[in-house]
């Protein structure tokens, strides 16, 4: 098997596990929020993460993977920059509608997409733009129902997009400039990223819930579903800084609109939510765009495959990470959301 097929194969791994973990995970997140009422989405973030750090020093004791210490000041604001980006989703859902939720993330494309252009000059082709539009227009109809603006929401949605956009572009970028994988940079951002979130999320909680996390009755049930969805976070988070590693923070972000489209479609038909032909048309045109999407990347990661002997020297690379075929690429957080139960939308960790 050639070095080619067995990054695709890599790949494709990738992806599949991000969208199995990331489906499981809102269920099972469903289940403890909506019928269970523990609804502290911030502080359930923080165990998530404190667990898949303990797993990943199991592994790295276990000698499943190599540690790797790089830069630690470049570690510690990449970990605390996460952790506030999933404090900010949280606040921006708190003060906003859905809608308006639902209308920020899908800005993150574009803001990442703008952000890539203007300081890295990657280059997106009109095919790309277009396939991205159309997916953005199929969510939008799918997810999006009512807007209602205040600055004080309006503000903190801004802060989230921008703290979101720059930690997945970190994400890919570190691993690239200090060679390091996906694994050991998980392992050695992890800490900071629970500290940070164990530290606020409490207080975020009990702002947007007006309970306290510690005075809240766990029961046997709340306790099995809680360690379940910290155990299935371990292959939310890993799978996060994998698939942005082998594709790029737009085609993560193409990946997480997906998920909210199963996540609707599976919540129809294992729970019986409620469901519009509106939905259905969204979620169409949303698959017609990610379809586009993927076809674009990987034509385009033929044609610069081909090119190479001629432009070696290049230094302007293009989006051509597509969905599912890759070819060429390097190593590197909901998100997937669901109109209606907004306090788990905001989580990272949901939706991965």
């Amino acid at each position: 098997m050639s070095e080619g097929q067995k990054f695709q194969l890599g790949t494709v791994g990738a992806l599949s596990l991000s969208v199995v973990s990331s489906v499981s995970i809102v269920i099972c997140n469903k289940a403890l929020i909506s019928t269970l009422g523990f609804t502290f989405a911030t502080t359930l973030t923080s165990w998530h993460l404190l667990v898949t750090f303990c797993s990943l020093h199991v592994a790295l004791c276990m000698k499943l993977f190599e540690h790797k210490p790089f830069d630690a000041r470049a570690v510690m604001g990449f970990g605390i920059l996460n952790g506030i980006s999933i404090g900010l989703l949280n606040l921006s859902l708190g003060f906003n509608s859905v809608g308006f939720y639902q209308m920020t993330k899908l800005a993150i494309i574009p803001c990442t997409v703008l952000l890539e252009t203007l300081f890295f000059r990657k280059q997106f082709s009109r095919n790309i733009q277009l396939s991205l539009s159309i997916l953005l227009m199929g969510v939008g109809i799918a997810t999006v129902t009512d807007l209602q603006l205040n600055v004080l929401g309006s503000v903190l949605s801004l802060l989230a997009v921008l703290t979101t956009c720059v930690a997945q572009i970190m994400t890919n970028t570190i691993q690239k400039k200090f060679k390091v994988s996906s694994t050991q940079l998980l392992y050695q951002s992890c800490p900071y990223q629970a500290l940070t979130l164990f530290i606020v999320g409490p207080f975020l909680d009990g702002l947007l819930t007006n309970k306290n996390v510690f005075a809240f009755k766990y029961t046997p049930q709340v306790l099995f579903f809680i360690v379940l969805s910290c155990l299935i976070s371990v292959s939310v988070n890993f799978s996060t800084f994998l698939v942005i590693g082998k594709t790029s923070p737009v085609t993560y972000q193409v990946l997480g609109h997906l998920k909210t489209c199963l996540v609707l479609a599976f919540g129809y038909v294992l729970l019986r939510d409620p469901f519009s032909w509106r939905n259905i048309l969204g979620i169409l045109i949303a698959v017609v765009g990610m379809v586009l999407y993927s076809y674009c990347c990987t034509i385009e990661s033929q044609q610069k495959q081909n090119e190479v002997p001629v432009k070696l020297p290049e230094v302007k690379e293009s989006e051509t990470d597509p969905l599912i075929s890759v070819e060429n690429g390097t190593g590197i957080l909901a998100d997937v959301a669901v109109p209606n139960v907004p306090v788990w939308n905001s989580n990272k960790d949901l939706d991965a």
